[in-house]
């Protein structure tokens, strides 16, 4: 008679094959001390990683150090300050914008995997409340500005919302708490950001525990192939989505359905565009738009020479200012050619200290490799592309740190200003000047998006302790 071999003991016997395959072996080391939870907990991550994969970013890491760094070029841009042919244009393609978006041919795409830790709130960064005077998240500052061009046009805004493992149910219920923002339910898609092992120098994958691998986030690039592998992209295809409106969780004065930006990019044909603000100063440490080698993509702060990252023209304007604000649109088409058949963005390596265990299962720390891939990498890949000024006051101040610059307190002091300015134009009441200078004003972004629509708008005043709101 024969015995069948229990599940257990066949899966294990598969996942020794598979180690030894890709010469991995280490990863079971432990196995034989470990309950049934935990062989389970380490099967499904084993089982998870695409171990060719692995052996791809592994041979990275044998390559020589990197190569020149190439020639640098700043980019082509459609400017704030426009001539009168420029403006002529900024109309045409507004009304293309407008016309987009009435037809439903934009879906919209949040990176939203991180959690508001740094900002000392327990979850995750959208849910994190940002408005001066409602409190409001910025998850419903984002949901608010799609629910506005749905009810405008009387049409579908898909929103596809790449969450991470850590924070994918917690967004989940954040939304359903709150009835998705008033979007349709049957409108909004969740889907996780992949995670990827660290490597050691000899390229064999990290453990952080004897029952789990070292796994890290694979970068902001991975929402491509995570959309794509989620079906979501499938979707979009299908539901005549054309336009991706790419952006990040953490600015609450991005404007994803801005018609202008929308307009620009489809009448140029370009599989994908950007937004930037001007840079503050040369030492300002961001990234700027810019080509190398004739490339378009994103020149990270430390490359750029001193000669070039203070280089002016004959109008002593920084020739390389265009300073990335992870704000892109993407022909739907173009995201579906540079994800089929893998991934087609390079990958980014960073030796880290890591947190790790040892041979004999102790916790240590030693430097390891985390790869990322950055979605703006994919500009280079676009034949087209509109690299579109924005004024930093109306659509930048991010949410990154809990005090100083880029934190909570300078983004309601940025909402405040800008808001304020609405209401002053429209000859409405704003509340006193506060001491830091601005009066606690804030609209709903279902009322308005820009000074304009507020004004032709019919603002209902709301007061509330400390400030006004516009409704």
């Amino acid at each position: 008679m024969t015995t069948e071999m229990p599940p257990r003991q066949h899966s294990e016997a598969e996942l020794r094959s598979t180690c030894e395959r890709y010469d991995q072996q280490h990863l079971l080391r432990h196995w034989d001390e470990l309950d049934e939870e935990g062989r389970s907990r380490l099967a499904e991550q084993i089982k998870a990683v695409d171990l060719d994969h692995v052996q791809t970013l592994g041979r990275i890491l044998e390559r020589d150090e990197e190569e020149g760094r190439g020639h640098f070029e700043p980019p082509e841009v459609f400017p704030l300050e426009r001539s009168g042919q420029q403006r002529e244009l900024a109309a045409e393609a507004t009304a293309v914008g407008e016309d987009l978006l009435a037809r439903g041919a934009v879906g919209f795409l949040l990176v939203a995997g991180g959690q508001a830790s740094r900002l000392g709130y327990d979850g995750p960064k959208g849910a994190f409340p940002v408005g001066p005077v409602t409190g409001r998240s910025l998850f419903e500052f984002h949901a608010r500005r799609l629910l506005r061009v749905a009810r405008r046009y009387e049409t579908r805004t898909p929103f596809y919302v790449m969450t991470s493992p850590t924070n994918d149910a917690a967004t989940r219920r954040f939304f359903e708490r709150h009835e998705h923002f008033g979007l349709r339910p049957e409108d909004v898609f969740f889907f996780t950001q992949s995670m990827l092992p660290a490597l050691d120098e000899t390229g064999r994958v990290m453990m952080s525990a004897p029952d789990a691998l070292f796994l890290a986030p694979g970068g902001h690039g991975g929402v491509l192939p995570a959309l794509r592998d989620s079906g979501w992209l499938t979707d979009a295809l299908e539901r005549g989505v054309e336009h991706l409106s790419y952006f990040q969780v953490d600015n609450p004065l991005v404007r994803p359905t801005d018609p202008l930006f929308l307009g620009l990019h489809a009448r140029a044909g370009a599989g994908m565009s950007s937004k930037f603000v001007s840079k503050s100063d040369p030492e300002e440490k961001v990234g700027v738009l810019g080509r190398v080698d004739g490339r378009l993509g994103c020149i990270e702060y430390s490359d750029l020479p001193p000669q070039l990252r203070d280089a002016r023209d004959e109008d002593d304007v920084l020739l390389f200012r265009a300073g990335n604000v992870a704000v892109h649109m993407l022909r739907t088409e173009f995201v579906d050619e540079i994800t089929r058949d893998g991934l087609k963005l390079p990958w980014h390596v960073a030796r880290k200290k890591i947190r790790t265990i040892d041979e004999g299962g102790r916790e240590t720390e030693c430097h390891g490799f985390k790869f990322e891939a950055f979605v703006f990498d994919a500009l280079g890949f676009s034949t087209d592309c509109v690299t579109l000024e924005v004024d930093r006051d109306l659509e930048f101040s991010p949410v990154k740190n809990a005090e100083g610059g880029d934190s909570p307190a300078t983004a309601r002091r940025s909402l405040c200003a800008l808001h304020a300015g609405w209401a002053r134009s429209a000859g409405c009441d704003v509340a006193p000047v506060g001491e830091d200078g601005v009066s606690c004003v804030e609209v709903d972004p279902l009322l308005a998006e820009t000074a304009e629509d507020f004004a032709a708008g019919e603002p209902r005043l709301v007061e509330r302790e400390g400030g006004f709101l516009y409704e």
